[in-house]
């Protein structure tokens, strides 16, 4: 007889064995953003979702995805750091936010990424874009980088160009933006402290564009990264990062109406990150958690354990237990080997997505000999005698 096993179970968070949690909801945050995305990073928790999922012009944000093609050809070798690339008049033509390239100038990689991440330069990405294009056209980076990027999980990103210039079709979701953001801190994080410089001048050329724009990066909150981006349609956005302790927040948020409010919901967000809602471990590696029943096996069950440390995240205002459930399809079949993933630990805390951790078998229980087999097969034939043959299958 094969089933679904709901096991209810109360954990006492850190203690490895559950109990009741009497939590106080986590109030939502109430954002002034058009659209908004929050994660926190080190429990993949999505902690705010507003309009997360709506293709948005995300103006020079979309600049990341030229930034992560970028680090992608310095991993491969196709770039190098000091390697020096040409300015074409397509790139020098672009106004807002630049280097001020020209045609004359040879510029080293390394400076083009400061310049991108500093001082959002529309030229730079351009140059980027032409020397690692298939075609050699910013159109054919930008399609590349839509391939790349729906690769990478970013269902709703479709590119028109490298820099966010206002486009029709240039769209990106704050959700996609979101998951940028990640791949860029975990894949790349040799060059992640780039997005904490806060001034960059380049050439003396442009000194009244020499400071990055990010407004969180002097507060002393653990802001180091990412990007801004306006335009008159997309309205303010920020995607940002911050990290304290062990705990690191990745932001989204757009359509504000002005820097000032953009620096200030901004801060708020990672405020309220921090402050209503905090880490717990509450089941520890190789700590018995439940058992599940094994079938025609030596044992009658097998102990479920975390294979690691079991963490989420809930409301900080919580009592000290959370509600949760071991959930399987059992009787297990024998054999089962120490380690095999089993069964699932599901909870659902206040205010939060459904987390569900993996359980592993805490030995092996080898298949049973003749005896057992004997014994299983008397216990199905007096079943199907007294409930009916269906219910002993």
């Amino acid at each position: 007889m094969i089933d679904l096993v709901k096991s209810a179970l109360k954990l006492t968070a850190c203690a490895g064995l559950m109990l009741s949690i009497a939590s106080v909801p986590a109030s939502a945050f109430d954002t002034k953003a058009r659209a908004a995305f929050v994660l926190d990073q080190s429990t993949d928790t999505v902690l705010l979702s507003k309009n997360a999922e709506v293709p948005l012009p995300p103006a020079s944000m979309s600049k990341l995805m030229t930034l992560y093609v970028a680090f992608e050809a310095l991993r491969d070798g196709r770039l190098t750091l000091d390697e020096q690339l040409p300015v074409s008049e397509h790139a020098m033509s672009y106004g807002g936010s630049t280097m001020f390239l020209d045609t004359t100038d040879r510029v080293r990689v390394e400076d083009l990424l400061r310049g991108i991440i500093v001082l959002s330069g529309n030229d730079a990405c351009a140059v980027i874009a032409e020397a690692l294009s298939p075609d050699g056209t910013e159109a054919g980076f930008a399609r590349y980088m839509t391939k790349r990027a729906r690769e990478l999980g970013m269902a709703n990103a479709t590119f028109a160009n490298s820099n966010g210039w206002p486009a029709a079709g240039h769209r990106m979701s704050m959700q996609d933006l979101g998951i940028l953001a990640q791949h860029l801190i975990e894949d790349f994080p040799q060059y992640y402290p780039l997005f904490s410089e806060k001034t960059f001048e380049f050439d003396g050329r442009a000194p009244s564009n020499t400071r990055n724009r990010n407004p969180l990066l002097t507060l002393g909150i653990g802001a180091d990264g990412l990007k801004t981006g306006h335009t008159s349609e997309a309205g303010y956005g920020l995607v940002g990062s911050a990290k304290q302790g062990d705990r690191r927040v990745i932001f989204v948020i757009t359509g504000l109406a002005s820097t000032k409010a953009r620096a200030e919901e901004a801060e708020a967000l990672v405020n309220w990150s921090f402050r209503q809602f905090t880490k717990k471990t509450i089941a520890k590696a190789d700590t018995p958690v439940a058992e599940a029943e094994v079938w025609r096996g030596a044992a009658r069950s097998v102990g479920l354990v975390p294979a690691e440390d079991l963490e989420i995240l809930v409301p900080a205002l919580t009592g000290s237990e959370i509600n949760a459930e071991v959930v399987y399809t059992g009787p297990i079949d024998a054999p089962v080997r120490k380690g095999d993933k089993l069964a699932e630990l599901v909870f659902q805390p206040d205010e939060l997505p459904e987390v569900r951790l993996p359980l592993v078998a805490a030995n092996d229980v080898p298949a049973g000999g003749f005896p057992v087999r004997v014994k299983t097969a008397a216990q199905v034939l007096i079943k199907r005698f007294l409930n009916g043959p269906e219910d002993a299958l």
